[in-house]
């Protein structure tokens, strides 16, 4: 059998996206492993998948895959590319496009024609909405890692985030904390694990290791994530821009019940072919 598909990143941030309204596609786990490896497959953090939808309101039905094949529920700058794929193929001419995720809808809104703005939706803070497993709900948490205190933030945007306030990103320990707090027992669901370098109050240095991935050079959920903690610990404005190590994202919130709006480029790599059973 033969799957089309393409090829695109988000500020480093690569996919395979995939037309499953014109093709038959039910991936695997283990197929997803398969294809996402960087030597002996296509080579992706996550695959998208294109579905029609199946609630009212909705265009199209965005789902998300993870290198390590399971399903999750939000990816900004998958979002971004999704958007930019179903325009590029024809599916849709429209500017807003409306789609179903397992979180909810998610409104996508063209720039131009590499740039694409996301309402990413309204942040949660509840322990159990995140999940997060504590006594009680807290701007700033405190755990240990081998004797040494942490401080960090949790909350949701459509996926579980734990971010880190750090001096210095690039000296941060995140090949070590990042699957650490991953699958920590506090988060029954994993978590995507940002460390954040607040450079002012209009803009922070980034890196996110990301739940069934690993470290990424872009993550679209954690900047927001990252910002919102931020803004919330008064240390940035409700503009601000993320600067990750695959470029920049735009990001606004007004705070309380108002949406995470983010905006940044996408790229189309190449389109292909590929045969499996």
């Amino acid at each position: 059998m033969k799957l089309k598909f393409a090829k695109m990143h988000g500020l480093g941030n690569d996919f395979i996206v995939v037309d499953a309204i014109n093709q038959d596609f039910k991936p695997s786990p283990e197929l997803l492993r398969k294809w996402a490896d960087r030597h002996q497959g296509i080579g992706f953090d996550q695959a998208l998948v294109v579905e029609k939808p199946t609630v009212a309101g909705a265009e199209f039905r965005y789902r998300i895959y993870n290198a390590d094949g399971g399903e999750v529920a939000q990816c900004g700058n998958g979002a971004r590319c999704f958007a930019r794929f179903v325009r590029e193929q024809g599916l849709t001419d429209r500017d807003v496009i409306s789609v179903q995720t397992s979180s909810g809808l998610l409104q996508l809104e063209a720039i131009d024609s590499t740039r694409y703005r996301v309402n990413m939706g309204v942040p949660q803070f509840e322990p159990d909405a995140i999940p997060l497993r504590v006594d009680s709900q807290q701007d700033l948490y405190t755990t240990e890692f081998e004797g040494a205190e942490i401080s960090f933030s949790a909350l949701s945007i459509g996926n579980p985030h734990m971010v880190i306030p750090v001096v210095d990103v690039d000296t941060a320990n995140v090949e070590t904390l990042g699957p650490f707090f991953e699958t920590h027992m506090m988060f029954p669901e994993r978590a995507n694990i940002g460390f954040m370098q607040i450079l002012d109050r209009g803009s922070f240095r980034l890196r996110v290791f990301e739940r069934g991935v690993g470290e990424t050079r872009a993550c679209g959920s954690g900047a927001c994530a990252a910002m919102v903690a931020g803004v919330r610990l008064g240390l940035l404005d409700n503009s601000a821009t993320a600067l990750l190590r695959g470029g920049e994202l735009k990001l606004e919130w007004q705070g309380d019940a108002n949406p995470v709006m983010m905006t940044g480029e996408t790229a189309m790599v190449y389109q292909g072919e590929i045969e499996y059973d």
